[in-house]
C-alpha cells in the first residue's frame, strides 16, 4: 500500500497542503477541516486525468497521511491546550514551546516526537474514558 503524505501548513490567511511523495497534491483552506477536503478534491481531480498523466499511486491502494509541522499544529491547537498544559503533556517548557509556535525556534526530531507522544498518549487516555 502506497502512502501519500500531506502536510499541513499555517498561512497568513488559513492553512495550506502539499503532498511531500506525490507532485500535484496541494489545497488551501480557512481551516483544517476545509483544507482536508481540498486535498480530497486534488486527488479527485488527479483521477480524472489520462492515462498517461494520472499518478501511478492511484492505480494501487493508497492511504493519505496528514502531518502537521510543528508551529502550525502548536498555532491550531492554542484555542484548545494552554501552553501550561502542552508542558504537562509534553514535558518541555511553556516558553520553549511558546518559540516554537512562532517559529522563533524549530524544535529538533526529538522534541517533535515528545510532543507527538505526548498528544498521542493524551488521545488514548480520552479514548478509554467511560462515563
Amino acid at each position: 500500500m502506497k502512502t501519500v503524505y500531506i502536510t499541513i501548513e499555517k498561512t497568513s490567511d488559513g492553512y495550506s497542503a502539499y503532498s511531500e511523495n506525490i507532485d500535484g497534491i496541494y489545497a488551501m483552506g480557512d481551516d483544517v477541516k476545509e483544507v482536508k477536503e481540498s486535498v480530497m478534491d486534488s486527488v479527485a481531480t488527479l483521477k480524472t486525468l489520462d492515462d498517461a498523466n494520472r499518478p501511478k499511486f492511484l492505480e494501487e491502494d493508497y492511504q493519505l497521511v496528514f502531518k502537521f509541522d510543528t508551529e502550525s499544529l502548536l498555532k491550531y491547537y492554542s484555542g484548545v491546550f494552554t501552553f501550561a498544559a502542552m508542558a504537562r503533556i509534553t514535558g518541555i517548557n511553556q516558553k520553549q514551546l511558546q518559540h516554537y509556535s512562532t517559529g522563533l525556534k524549530k524544535p529538533r526530531e526529538a522534541q517533535r516526537k515528545k510532543i507527538e507522544h505526548g498528544l498521542k498518549d493524551l488521545a488514548k487516555d480520552i479514548l478509554e474514558i467511560e462515563l
